[in-house]
């Protein structure tokens, strides 16, 4: 099963918290995370009469939890259960700053889940550098979730985000996705342009050219061990899609809208950032998350709910 996660609104969705409020119900949930499991292997597993594994698949299913199909068996249908997520994040706060309710998370930079890059390349975190630098294969590296600061030549990284919308159906207005960014380029040069695209379930919402690699000057959070050489800062960038297009600091740069990126239906939100080799300036990128740079964020995401 893929890593899916579920933000459960406190408020919202009390019901799947008392579906989880059970020691055999977790229990169960554990068991199917990884596989999928008949009625009766986890009655064995869990030392379990057959008919409490049923009464409690009954309710992780009404939950949303949990899915189940017949199977057949030697002898007849069998009964199969997989878990439809593997990790849960209660939200039990609400933003009072907007008008509207909205929730923001953020990605570690060395958090994602699919990549394809090229030297210049590496991560490094706070305290060290990762693996091998210009080795793609340090991008493989379990340490890699500590990175505060990620870069390539070309290529891309891919992120998945939590949906929280998905399950209680609830509509996005926009969404406002903002990193530090700059270009990358052996040494730094605060001309050397490259074009960054970012795109949100598969769909390119747009490109944004960064202007140079920037080493004029030590990031405001870049630690003290980081060569003076290498690359300081960004540019802290803000996308938003809502329902007119794609803008970057109000100026529109794609006719893309919310409801081109099928937000609803989906778990998560998928969003991959990269240099195109075909594309006009190619000039590598910088993504600096917390412990880089001038801004102490990792890659954040924040959607807007309601009409």
């Amino acid at each position: 099963m893929d890593n899916k996660t579920l933000v459960i609104d406190a408020e919202q969705d009390i019901h799947i918290l008392k579906g989880l409020a059970s020691e055999i119900r977790v229990k169960i949930l554990q068991l199917i995370s990884d596989e999928t499991v008949s009625i009766n292997d986890i009655s064995e597993k869990l030392s379990l009469p057959q008919s409490t594994v049923t009464t409690n698949i009954q309710i992780l299913e009404q939950c949303g939890l949990v899915k189940t199909e017949s199977a057949k068996g030697i002898k007849g249908s069998r009964k199969m259960c997989s878990a439809l997520f593997s990790s849960f994040l209660v939200n039990i706060r609400k933003d009072r700053s907007s008008s509207s309710d909205s929730v923001s998370i953020e990605m570690p930079v060395g958090l994602f889940f699919d990549y394809q890059v090229s030297a210049p390349c590496g991560m490094c975190s706070s305290t060290r550098t990762i693996g091998f630098l210009d080795s793609p294969e340090a991008f493989l590296m379990p340490e890699r979730v500590s990175a505060g600061l990620l870069w390539l030549g070309k290529g891309f990284v891919k992120y998945k985000f939590p949906n929280n919308a998905y399950n209680a159906q609830i509509p996005i207005s926009k969404i406002e996705l903002s990193m530090e960014l700059s270009s990358e380029v052996p040494g730094t040069n605060p001309e050397w342009k490259s074009d960054i695209f970012v795109k949100i379930n598969g769909k390119k919402i747009g490109t944004w050219t960064s202007p140079g690699d920037f080493g004029d000057k030590r990031g405001k959070f870049t630690p003290d061990w980081w060569k003076n050489k290498g690359s300081q800062y960004g540019i802290l960038t803000a996308w938003e899609v809502n329902s007119k297009g794609t803008f970057i600091e109000k100026e529109k740069i794609s006719d893309i809208k919310i409801s081109d990126l099928t937000i609803n239906m989906h778990h998560s939100i998928e969003v991959t950032i990269g240099v195109d080799e075909k594309s006009k300036n190619v000039g590598g990128m910088n993504i600096f998350g917390k412990g880089f740079g001038n801004y102490d964020q990792d890659i954040c995401l924040k959607m807007y709910f309601g009409e």
